[in-house]
């Protein structure tokens, strides 16, 4: 029985590494990374002598899909000819990493051990970033793609996070930059539960301490006039109050009314 390992290293390089995603690494036999990044490729060589990239899995006009099928498939094959598989991916190996997850599935069917190292997520980063606390007023968390495809019951009384929305409305798969006419579509979408005017965070964690934190704060209305990126994440603020909870208002005031009968 091999053991396969997806490891997380977090959003900024380096810094985000925890002692048991590093001694994951460094105790593989290989390890296998998916990152287009230079820094992040030399990286993973003082790590490990024998790290290789995913990133010839991707090519342009090729669905995504496709390219996951293949990962899961070369890091299967690596882990019959070893002990044990590192499959390190950027951020958390759980969130948005759909290799891991059919990896790890498969690897189990085949009757080896998989374990995943969680890593600080883009939303970790958010909250400190954008100073939220979700417990304040709530958060809802959706795909932007899935959020306009599919029909969401959600709550403008909590704040709303829109993952990836430089692809939103891309039903091929292939795109890695914004098309400005679905981005207009998904505005359009928004002002039918929000205002024009309200204002919305367009954000990126920060990839290493050399970058800028990005956090552009436009009316709603403007969104299809900023730039967006693959790491592009929407943040909409609460836009209305929240609303008691009737019921169990009135569930309390029986309560209270049988108290007071029974104390009589």
């Amino acid at each position: 029985m091999a053991r396969l390992l997806c490891v997380g290293v977090g959003i900024e390089l380096g810094a985000h590494l925890t002692p048991a995603a590093k001694k994951a690494i460094a105790s593989s036999d290989v390890v296998l990374y998916a990152a287009s990044d230079s820094l992040f490729e030399a990286w993973m060589a003082e790590l490990h002598p024998q790290a290789h990239s995913l990133q010839s899995f991707y090519a342009p006009g090729k669905s995504r899909k496709t390219s996951y099928q293949e990962m899961t498939q070369f890091i299967l094959q690596t882990l019959e000819q070893n002990t044990t598989v590192a499959a390190v991916f950027y951020g958390h190996p759980g969130v948005f990493v759909q290799p891991a997850r059919l990896a790890m599935a498969a690897a189990i069917k085949q009757g080896h051990e998989a374990i995943m190292l969680p890593g600080i997520s883009a939303e970790d980063c958010l909250y400190a970033d954008l100073n939220i606390d979700p417990g304040r007023y709530g958060c809802q968390m959706y795909e932007a793609s899935q959020f306009l495809f599919y029909q969401r019951n959600f709550d403008t009384a909590a704040y709303l996070i829109l993952w990836q929305i430089a692809l939103v409305g891309d039903q091929s798969h292939t795109r890695f930059q914004e098309n400005k006419e679905n981005v207009q579509l998904f505005v359009e979408y928004l002002q039918q539960h929000y205002p024009t005017e309200h204002e919305v965070i367009v954000y990126e964690a920060r990839a290493s301490y050399l970058d800028d934190l990005r956090k552009v704060t436009i009316p709603l209305a403007q969104l299809a006039t900023v730039e967006l990126t693959e790491k592009s994440t929407l943040v909409i603020p609460p836009a209305t109050k929240m609303q008691r909870n009737k019921f169990f208002e009135q569930q309390q005031k029986n309560i209270n009314n049988l108290t007071l009968i029974h104390s009589r």
